[in-house]
């Protein structure tokens, strides 16, 4: 009888894209920016609520060589009324430094 094969993988990791501009980007690869506001929109509301995420994926812009890193998902909160309203991501440690795809 042939040895059996593990069926058992990795999970994967459930990630969270966001798009920043280079302001922001820096202050989060600097540690100085620990959370990212969303404003409370159907669109975020699906993405963001009773969601759980292992980590986020930053980019810089939209090009295929944007630079990227990952920082930790702490959870996310809404704060502010009516128009005011907006999710507030809390960040975590840097898990993967920023870099550039070749």
């Amino acid at each position: 009888m042939p040895a059996s094969r593990s069926t058992h993988s990795k999970p994967t990791p459930r990630v969270l894209h966001l798009n920043l501009v280079r302001r922001w980007f820096d202050e989060i690869a600097a540690g100085t920016k620990r959370k990212e506001f969303r404003q409370f929109t159907p669109y975020w509301q699906t993405r963001l609520s009773g969601r759980e995420y292992d980590f986020i994926e930053f980019r810089n812009g939209y090009a295929t060589n944007a630079p990227r890193m990952h920082v930790q998902f702490r959870g996310v909160t809404v704060r502010g009324r009516g128009r005011n309203k907006e999710f507030v991501i809390k960040l975590g440690r840097i898990l993967m430094r920023p870099t550039r795809k070749r």
